[in-house]
């Protein structure tokens, strides 16, 4: 009798399967070379160029509205143009700063609800999320977040302490030729990436985990606007990081599975919270408490996403109708 996990048409059905998921692979991940190398060109110009000190000029008067001083602004702009780890560098050279722990939490903060937003508003508008809306939803956020926290700590004077910085930041590429090579093997490490998400996300499809994830999720979910379909990828996002979470929606797009109505609710959650572990450890190494980086973060967002996916849902249903 032929064992079944052995016979030539499970192998073959199993080889079409990882056939396909390759081909879908490719497709996601060209879309998003075709929006991330243009971008990392573009943010090492304006690095080499000292372009950000000029951008951070106008933020002047928003860094004082949230509690923090006018030096503060390089930082920021600094991750909204290139990423967090750069603008760390940035708040590192600025030594003499001295932040206290509330005021690192409400830059930190700031900087993970809007950072590197050349490249992750190209990918929202590769999922059909319009960049220009996700600039301004969380530029906005981010101060309105960071002014809700800096009222919140110094209201009850709490997080008062001086900061303690427990991140020594790794030296530059000393030349283009390493710089690149370095960009080249981030970029090759994403295929591989987002082929084990999709792996992953047919292995909980038919474990039937994703049922799991959908029920669990389902009343959260429906407060915000975002239906079961778009559940699964909208944790790994959380979780993960917009740029895998944004592939995966790529890939569910074009499906038809997602809604449009789910793609702005899902990208937008992801966009103000996204990564939640990863980043909100790397902010602790600044200092920055995780009262604001995670838990402030995460229920602002949540928040926000429903208010937003509401006023949406009511603009669009005499359309619907």
């Amino acid at each position: 009798m032929t064992n079944t996990a052995t016979s030539p048409s499970f192998l073959r059905a199993a080889l079409n399967a990882i056939g396909g998921l390759l081909r879908d692979t490719v497709k996601v991940v060209l879309d998003l070379y075709k929006v991330m190398i243009p971008i990392i060109i573009l943010v090492k110009i304006l690095s080499e160029l000292n372009v950000l000190g000029y951008l951070a000029w106008p933020l002047t008067p928003v860094m004082k509205l949230v509690g923090l001083p006018a030096e503060t602004g390089l930082v920021w702009v600094t991750a909204m143009f290139v990423n967090l780890y750069s603008a760390m560098a940035v708040y590192v050279s600025l030594g003499a700063l001295s932040l206290n722990v509330a005021q690192i939490t409400v830059l930190a903060t700031m900087m993970l609800v809007a950072h590197n937003l050349l490249l992750e508003t190209r990918i929202a508008q590769q999922c059909g999320v319009s960049a220009k809306s996700q600039i301004i939803v969380r530029v906005g956020c981010a101060i309105l977040l960071g002014f809700i926290l800096h009222l919140v700590f110094s209201g009850f004077g709490v997080f008062q302490e001086p900061s303690r910085l427990l991140w020594d930041p790794p030296a530059e590429a000393p030349t283009l030729l390493l710089w690149a090579w370095g960009q080249a093997k981030g970029l090759i490490s994403l295929f591989f990436i987002i082929f084990g998400l999709m792996v992953l996300m047919q292995v909980l499809k038919a474990l039937r985990i994703t049922d799991l994830f959908n029920f669990v999720l389902r009343p959260f979910l429906k407060i915000m606007g975002i239906s079961s379909n778009a559940a699964t990828i909208t944790v790994i996002g959380l979780t993960l990081g917009i740029t895998y979470g944004g592939g995966l929606i790529i890939h569910e797009s074009r499906s038809g599975t997602v809604s449009r109505m789910d793609l702005f609710s899902a990208m937008t959650l992801m966009a103000l919270s996204h990564a939640l572990i990863e980043d909100t450890l790397v902010m602790s190494l600044l200092g920055a408490h995780m009262a604001g980086t995670f838990w402030g973060r995460l229920i602002f967002s949540l928040v926000v996403v429903a208010i937003l996916s509401r006023l949406l849902r009511k603009k669009l249903a005499p359309v619907e109708a």
